[in-house]
């Protein structure tokens, strides 16, 4: 339950087309549901402004099912990460509306309208094989209610790639950089902006990247001043973070454009886009 629905519920009482009963009943949503391997938080969206996520991550379809079907009846955002095939089908099976985005495998339902939307985030990968990473961070961010443009490919193995993108660059309140090998595409990207930059290492690499412990070590030894790092394949983590930053911004400058003018430019990819 967000506070949208809370004011609505709570007007209605006052005007008298609601009664005290029924409204206690429907408030009585807020607390905590017990199912049978989990307990829903749903005070969260109105405490963080996200409701609970699902990780399927060691969740059997059949648990991941459940969960999207209580969090549908209270008509949450859902936002399904790590997700396998098995696990949407069996979620799908019992709710309407799922939407399955296969290179990120995750899955969501009731995406913000654009015009709830606030602050702007990009998304940047070093690699093609970088992206999924990078569209876990793009799709929690877009559910979180920012503006999203991405950008793949990029790395420092042809820098001239990035640095043809000055214009969006300068266009987010905060930008999410994914990057396997010595994960130095962040440290790039900082010394260029001036908004924050969240790094992301990504188990992308041969035998000496350590499954990203050498990309992440890199990130954290960065250079360039006020790096943030978050954990390896952590895309949901940064996007989350990026969100929060750019929404606080764009609260404040509700009004700005969406993306500059020539940001879908090759490698670039806007709102709803896989890259």
């Amino acid at each position: 339950m967000d506070t949208k629905r809370i004011r609505t519920l709570l007007e209605a009482l006052a005007a008298g087309r609601a009664g005290v009963d029924a409204t206690l009943d429907e408030l009585a949503g807020l607390g905590v549901r017990s199912l049978h391997n989990a307990a829903l938080d749903g005070h969260r969206e109105l405490r963080t402004g996200f409701p609970e996520v699902i990780l399927c991550e060691s969740k059997t379809p059949a648990e991941v099912a459940d969960i999207v079907a209580a969090l549908d009846e209270a008509g949450s955002r859902i936002l399904a990460t790590r997700a396998r095939p098995e696990h949407f089908e069996a979620a799908a099976a019992r709710v309407g509306g799922l939407d399955w985005r296969e290179r990120a495998q995750l899955f969501v339902k009731r995406r913000p309208p654009r015009d709830d939307c606030r602050g702007r985030v990009l998304v940047v990968s070093a690699g093609t094989s970088d992206a999924p990473v990078a569209e876990e961070a793009a799709w929690t961010a877009r559910m979180m209610g920012a503006h999203v443009e991405t950008l793949y490919d990029v790395g420092v193995a042809g820098i001239h790639r990035l640095t043809a993108h000055a214009k969006l660059l300068a266009w987010p309140d905060a930008i999410v950089v994914a990057a396997g090998m010595e994960g130095a595409l962040p440290s790039v990207v900082g010394g260029l902006v001036g908004c924050p930059v969240i790094g992301v290492p990504t188990s992308v690499g041969y035998g000496s990247s350590f499954g990203g412990l050498s990309a992440l070590l890199g990130m954290l030894n960065s250079c360039a001043a006020g790096l943030t790092v978050v954990n390896i394949d952590n895309g949901f983590g940064a996007g989350l973070a990026a969100a929060r930053i750019a929404r606080r911004l764009g609260e404040a400058e509700a009004g700005r454009p969406d993306a500059p003018a020539g940001a879908a430019a090759p490698g670039a990819g806007g709102e709803g886009e896989e890259g």
